[in-house]
């Protein structure tokens, strides 16, 4: 008996549509994100447009730095461009002269704008993996793009794997933007929102295909 044959199955036009404008919102924020790390690299003092305000400033959290101090039982953690101050780490004692105050320990920085903050500490800051989140960003938005022209089951499973994979990380640096850097940055909350809801649409492409392919596989009524 020979194997039964599945026809060509293609996706509604709601979820092609909807792809279509996540992925290029999602390119889009990833260019601007790239750009906003550049030039804040380039300019400590250059101003995005989605500064907004003291509490709204996407640069800080793309070009974020992560420093922590640790000398005993003191840790002092400091978010930004900020150099270590000596003085300003311990509390002044009346008698005691600036030279008796003990110097900053070894640190250690994690760039949060790039590799995740994870990459660098394993490949190094300078290694090939340890590109901007940007970077990943434009990668993983070209590829649900790419992938997403084709109904092959295969491509389903990459496309649904990656974005849970995304939904995961996007978790992770929500929490590392509200309780490490203390920042808001409209550029990352929106794209943790373009995530999600592609994680959505792959969910629904695969039930939509998994029950288009079973109705194909049923023996036909006479």
């Amino acid at each position: 008996m020979a194997a039964p044959v599945l026809l060509r199955v293609s996706v509604p036009r709601w979820e092609r549509v909807a792809r279509y404008a996540v992925c290029a919102a999602g390119i889009l924020l990833s260019i601007y994100a790239y750009h906003v790390e550049r030039e804040k690299e380039r300019d400590p003092e250059h101003r995005a447009l989605c500064d907004l305000g003291p509490w709204v400033k996407c640069s800080a959290a793309l070009a974020s730095s992560f420093y922590v101090f640790v000398t005993g039982s003191h840790s002092v953690t400091q978010a930004g461009m900020e150099r270590c101050d000596p003085c300003s780490l311990w509390p002044r004692t009346a008698g005691l002269k600036q030279s008796t105050y003990p110097s900053c320990p070894s640190s250690w920085g994690y760039r949060w704008g790039r590799g995740f903050g994870l990459l660098g500490s394993i490949f190094g800051k300078d290694g090939v993996l340890n590109q901007p989140n940007s970077v990943f960003g434009l990668i993983f938005y070209i590829l649900q793009l790419l992938l997403g022209m084709t109904a092959s089951a295969v491509a389903a499973l990459i496309l649904m794997t990656s974005s849970i994979m995304s939904v995961v990380g996007s978790l992770y640096l929500a929490y590392i933007l509200y309780f490490v850097l203390k920042e808001f940055c409209i550029i990352c909350i929106v794209t943790y929102v373009l995530n999600f809801l592609l994680l959505i649409i792959n969910y629904k492409r695969l039930v939509y295909l998994n029950e288009a392919w079973k109705r194909q596989l049923q023996p036909k009524q006479d």
